[in-house]
C-alpha cells in the first residue's frame, strides 16, 4: 500500500471511530485527576482529554486504540524514573503535550513515546525535552510523526540516544519536526517506503539523519546544519535525497552527506554549503547528482574509487577549496554540464558550454588525500605552480576525470 492509500485509510478510521467514541476528561475539577485512570476505565477509539497542568507519570502502557489530546499544553513528567508513554495498540493518536526528564536506559532504549509492534498512529504536536530517546517505533507500520519539537541532553555519542528512532518501521511520515542535541536526529534500520520532509534537525552529536538498510524511501525540503555530520546513507537503495540544505557540518570527519555502499539513488537539487566535505561517497554506484549548489565547502565532492558508474551533472560548483577529491588514478564516473566557478575557459561560439573542457580534481588534493598535513600549503604560490603543471601534462590525477562540456553559467538550483 502506497503512502497516499495509507493516509486516507488512517483519516477514515479516524472518522469511524469518531462517531463510536465519548468523551473523557483529565484534569482539576474533570472526571479523572490522573491520565493512567483514564486510560484504564476507556474503551476502544475513546478520546481523552487532558487539561493544562503538570502530572508525574511513570509508563503509562496504552493498549487499547484511543485519541489523547492535551489541551493547553499539559505536562507529563517522567522525574528521571522511567520512560514515559509505551503503546501497544493500533490506531492511537497522542498529541498535544509536554513529556520530559526520561533517562537513559541502555538495555531497554527509554524513550518519551514508545510504539511496539503499532499502525496507523498519529504523534502530532508534542514537545519533548530531556529524554534519552524521543519517539522510538519498534516494528510499527503506517504511522506519522508530524509537527513535534525534540530536544534532547546529549553530551557525549555513547551515552546519547535518537530524537526520532525508526526500526523495522514502514510506510512511515516524518514531517515538519525539530530534532536537536541527541546522537542522531532522526535514525531509520531497516525501513521502506517512507517520507522525511520539512524536518530541521541540528546540533546533534553525529548525524542529523541516519539510514541504515532502507531501501525506497524519500528525504526532502529538510534542514541539517550544525550537526557532527549532516546525513548518512549507508546500505540501501533507491533512496530519493531532493531539495534539502546540509550546511555547517564542520570537523576533521563531518559531511555535509556522507553514501556508504549504496546504489541507485538521487541526489537532486540540495544546497551544500560551509561543511567540511560536501559529499562524501564510498561504494556509491549508479547514483544520479544533478542541480545542486555546493559552495564555500572543504571538499565540495570526495568521491573514491569504490564509487562507479556515478552521473554528476548540472550542478553548481562556487568557491570550495576543493571541487572534486578522489583517492583513485582512474574514473568510473560521468562528469557533464556542471558549472565551476573556478573555470578559466572561454565560450568563442556563445552556446554558453565552454570551449575547452575543465579538470576538477587539482593535484594538491591528491596530495592532502595522502598528507592531510601538506593543508598548511593551501594558498601558497608551490601549490599552484604544480597544479599548473598538472593541468598540462596529468601524471597523478585521473587522465579521464574531464567535465568536456563546462558551462559558462550557474544552473537555477532550487532554494
Amino acid at each position: 500500500m502506497n503512502l497516499c492509500k495509507y493516509i486516507k485509510l488512517f483519516v477514515l478510521l479516524i472518522l469511524f471511530s469518531q462517531l463510536q467514541s465519548k468523551t473523557l476528561t483529565v484534569g482539576q475539577n474533570q472526571m479523572f485527576s490522573d491520565l493512567k485512570t483514564a486510560v484504564k476505565i476507556a474503551v476502544d477509539y475513546d478520546t481523552i482529554i487532558v487539561f493544562s497542568g503538570y502530572y508525574k507519570l511513570n509508563k503509562l502502557n496504552i493498549n487499547k486504540p484511543l485519541t489523547i489530546l492535551g489541551k493547553n499544553n499539559p505536562i507529563l513528567d517522567a522525574t528521571n524514573k522511567s520512560e514515559l508513554i509505551v503503546i501497544n495498540s493500533d490506531s492511537v493518536t497522542l498529541k498535544g503535550f509536554t513529556l520530559q526528564n526520561i533517562p537513559n536506559n541502555f538495555t531497554e532504549d527509554w524513550a518519551a513515546i514508545r510504539l511496539n509492534k503499532s499502525r496507523y498512529c498519529l504523534i502530532e504536536d508534542n514537545h519533548i525535552y530531556n529524554s534519552f530517546f524521543g519517539i522510538y517505533l519498534n516494528r510499527s507500520l503506517n504511522c506519522m510523526i508530524k509537527h513535534n519539537k525534540i530536544i534532547g541532553k546529549a553530551k557525549k555519542e555513547f551515552d546519547a540516544g535518537n530524537a526520532i528512532h525508526l526500526w523495522y518501521s514502514d510506510n512511515a511520515l516524518i514531517e515538519n519536526n525539530y530534532a536537536g542535541k541527541h546522537r542522531d536526529g532522526i535514525y531509520l534500520e531497516f525501513t521502506k517506503n517512507s517520507r522525511i520532509v520539512f524536518n530541521t534537525s541540528e546540533n546533534n552529536l553525529r548525524y542529523g539523519l541516519h539510514f541504515m538498510f532502507c531501501d525506497n524511501n524519500v528525504y526532502k525540503k529538510n534542514i541539517f546544519r550544525f550537526n557532527g555530520a549532516g546525513v548518512a546513507v549507508m546500505f540501501s537503495k533507491n533512496v530519493n535525497m531532493h531539495s534539502n540544505v546540509f550546511s555547517d557540518n564542520i570537523g576533521s570527519s563531518s559531511y555535509g552527506l556522507l553514501l556508504k555502499d549504496i546504489v541507485d539513488s538521487k541526489i537532486t537539487k540540495n544546497i551544500i554549503k560551509n561543511n567540511t566535505i560536501g559529499i562524501h561517497a564510498d561504494g556509491a554506484s549508479r547514483c544520479f547528482i544533478k542541480n545542486n549548489e555546493f559552495s564555500k565547502n572543504g571538499w565540495a565532492i570526495r568521491i573514491l574509487g569504490s564509487s562507479v558508474n556515478d552521473t554528476i551533472f548540472e550542478n553548481n560548483f562556487f568557491s570550495n577549496s576543493f571541487d572534486i577529491s578522489t583517492n583513485s588514478t582512474f574514473n568510473k564516473n560521468y562528469y557533464i554540464n556542471n558549472y565551476w566557478s573556478k573555470y578559466t575557459g572561454y565560450d568563442l561560439d556563445k552556446d554558453g558550454i565552454g570551449d575547452i573542457p575543465y579538470r576538477p580534481v587539482k593535484l594538491f588534493s591528491y596530495i592532502t588525500a595522502n598528507s592531510k598535513e601538506s593543508l598548511i600549503l593551501l594558498r601558497s604560490f608551490f601549490v599552484t605552480l604544480i597544479e599548473f603543471a598538472e593541468s598540462i601534462s596529468p601524471i597523478f590525477t585521473p587522465q579521464n576525470l574531464i567535465d568536456n562540456y563546462p558551462l559558462m553559467n550557474p544552473v537555477k538550483c532550487w532554494k
